[in-house]
């Protein structure tokens, strides 16, 4: 454990370090939410929801989003990277094991994707009277496990890409598909049932479902948690699996 933890302190540092990717890891969903709730038809009730307000629907969905752009964007070119530099080649003369390097990877991942989070929640209440969890444990259940299915499939992916710009560019092709199931385009309220039950089990549409249920004060699907569950094991085994140090 003192070891994993400290090399997740030193992956972190490396990681803040890089202020384009930090940026779109962790500041660019709160900067979209305060954009969507400065928009006036956001925060009026609308019939398309159930006289909910669309501010109050969206904000899971910028939830979700921006773990997966933290995923997507930021774990899948740090690892690409990784390696690409041979710094990975070098940390294989050392006794880092790849469980190891995974498991501070995640951990970095969820502390910081963590406190965005939690910005945008405090950000959503405060400017824009959104309301809280009213099931917060369910809230972070949804939320621990979205996170980890997510950043399973950023490790994934990179494990996978020869590059950084590779994993850049297949980072963002699932990307895209997957805020599109999570609702960011069409709510999921609105969608079709063949096409809500594709985005049912996609991890974003799982995750978002979740953290619905949990704001609305019910406790997330047990199918939903599952989904959630599947991806993280499947990607996160692949993951470990498929790991290259070069």
């Amino acid at each position: 454990m003192s070891a994993l933890f400290r090399l997740t302190v030193t992956e972190t540092r490396l990681f803040l370090r890089e202020p384009i990717v930090l940026f779109f890891a962790v500041a660019f969903a709160p900067a979209l939410l305060v954009v969507l709730g400065l928009v006036p038809s956001m925060r009026e009730p609308s019939a398309d929801l159930g006289g909910a307000r669309p501010i109050d629907a969206y904000l899971p969905v910028v939830v979700t989003m921006g773990v997966a752009l933290f995923g997507l964007s930021g774990l899948t070119q740090l690892f690409a990277g990784y390696r690409e530099k041979g710094v990975l080649r070098r940390m294989r003369t050392t006794p880092v094991r790849p469980v190891a390097m995974i498991g501070a990877q995640l951990l970095m991942a969820l502390v910081l994707s963590g406190v965005t989070m939690v910005v945008m929640l405090v950000v959503g209440r405060l400017a824009f009277d959104v309301h809280l969890p009213r099931r917060l444990p369910a809230f972070l259940l949804g939320y621990l496990l979205v996170a980890l299915a997510v950043f399973a499939i950023g490790l994934l992916v990179g494990a996978l890409a020869p590059n950084g710009r590779a994993a850049s560019a297949i980072g963002s092709l699932v990307f895209f598909p997957l805020v599109f199931l999570a609702g960011l385009w069409v709510p999921r309220a609105t969608m079709s049932g063949v096409l809500l039950r594709i985005s049912d089990g996609s991890p974003l549409g799982a995750g978002v479902q979740s953290l619905q249920d949990a704001t609305a004060g019910q406790w997330p699907h047990p199918l939903h948690l599952a989904v959630l569950l599947a991806w993280t094991v499947v990607a996160g085994g692949l993951a470990a699996r498929h790991f290259r140090w070069e």
